[in-house]
């Protein structure tokens, strides 16, 4: 038998609210399923099994909040020998309760408004339950209008009052006060536990600017590159080269990560940020980086991302070249050890071939843990970043 447990979602994540089950006694699971989704204090997550078996047990019901490492299913692993599952109990599972066909952002609403989705009739295909499902309960569950009956009691009338934050308001303030506490008690602790150290250059991106407009130019608009697929796959290439920036500090040691996985810094549509992983990028193609990094982004702000994107990123990329940040000073997120800014791109005067030119430049930095690197190696790898993007066809 396996257990399935609540995991670790990030450093700054002690607990978390199982949200719904996406599978039930008696169901096959494959390793890398989606079989839960849980709430932390920063969304709503996909979480994947890594185990192919039957789901034996389901331990803790959806609405619960339990520690990290809780364990939250029992699962019988291929081969293994079978259990008291349901199965085994003669069909127990046809007893369990039909599973509610809801989508994951209706399920959260449900969540942030205090409806309960197995109470609402659904609109949707084959009656799934929708979120505008969830708003008319919600909306039917507050009632006739306060403001109308205060009006005919000659009471003030609303327009001179203030108004009092509807329930999603009110549930996405109290889901923004929890994403900054968590995002100061891992940045506290980063700057209490961490030694860092920081380096920057200046890189002449010239070369790579012009080889991306040549390249565009071939392209369907859909399918154009960013420059900064560029810059996340010169930093894992680069990572290669000095793998002791991609690592993870754990029992005092640092431990290599055996992947690059780019954890890529995302702002929030309503405030604070997450920083979910690009898995292997240093193999992915410029395309396949475009594509899923799209993705991620999409995924990123509309709360359905897997837990894996956020539990395995060995290294975190941030540009703020967009808010016209010219030098970002970063701090690393534990456990990882190194952190890399970029600012935004900018025309300044550039010596090359003994004349003084104009070039599109940029600020790259690095912010590393003194316990595992100094700054010769630092250096190397800031160099590397900046050999590879003077070649940009070889990305």
């Amino acid at each position: 038998m396996a257990e399935f447990v609540m995991p670790t979602l990030g450093a700054d994540m002690s607990a978390g609210t199982l949200v719904a089950w996406r599978k039930r006694p008696g169901d096959r699971v494959a390793k890398g399923e989606i079989i839960a989704e849980v709430e932390t204090d920063k969304a709503v997550i996909e979480v994947e099994v890594f185990t192919t078996g039957v789901i034996e047990k389901l331990i803790v019901q959806p609405g619960e909040k339990v520690p990290v490492g809780t364990v939250l299913a029992i699962i019988r692993e291929e081969g293994g020998p079978r259990g008291a599952g349901p199965e085994a109990r003669g069909g127990e599972a046809a007893a369990e309760p039909g599973r509610l066909r809801i989508s994951p952002s209706a399920r959260q609403l449900a969540t942030e408004l205090g409806i309960d989705p197995s109470a609402v009739q659904g609109t949707g295909p084959d009656g799934a339950v929708t979120r505008r499902d969830i708003e008319v309960a919600a909306a039917r569950a507050r009632g006739a209008r306060p403001e109308a009956r205060g009006e005919a009691r000659g009471e003030e009338p609303l327009a001179s009052r203030p108004l009092p934050l509807a329930p999603a308001a009110e549930a996405a303030a109290d889901r923004l006060l929890r994403m900054r506490q968590a995002i100061a008690a891992a940045m506290a602790r980063s700057k209490r536990e961490i030694p860092h150290y920081y380096l920057g250059t200046t890189i002449d991106l010239g070369k790579a600017m012009a080889w991306l407009a040549e390249e565009n130019r071939k392209r369907p608009v859909p399918d154009r590159l960013l420059y900064g697929v560029l810059l996340i796959k010169a930093v894992a290439l680069a990572l290669r080269e000095v793998p002791e920036l991609n690592a993870l500090w754990r029992e005092g040691q640092a431990v290599p990560a055996q992947a690059v996985h780019v954890g890529v810094a995302i702002s929030l549509r309503q405030g604070g940020l997450v920083a979910p992983a690009l898995h292997d990028a240093d193999k992915q193609s410029l395309d396949d980086l475009m594509r899923n990094f799209r993705d991620l982004v999409k995924r990123a702000r509309a709360g359905t991302l897997r837990s894996s994107e956020l539990a395995d990123p060995t290294i975190t990329v941030t540009s703020l070249g967009e808010q016209g940040v010219e030098t970002v000073f970063g701090v690393i997120y534990p456990p990882q050890t190194a952190l890399v800014g970029f600012g935004k791109i900018v025309e300044r005067p550039w010596v090359a071939g003994g004349q003084v030119v104009s070039r599109p430049v940029m600020t790259a930095t690095l912010s590393a843990d003194h316990r595992v690197t100094d700054g010769h190696r630092g250096g190397l790898f800031l160099a590397a970043v900046d050999r590879l993007l003077q070649e940009p066809q070889r990305l």
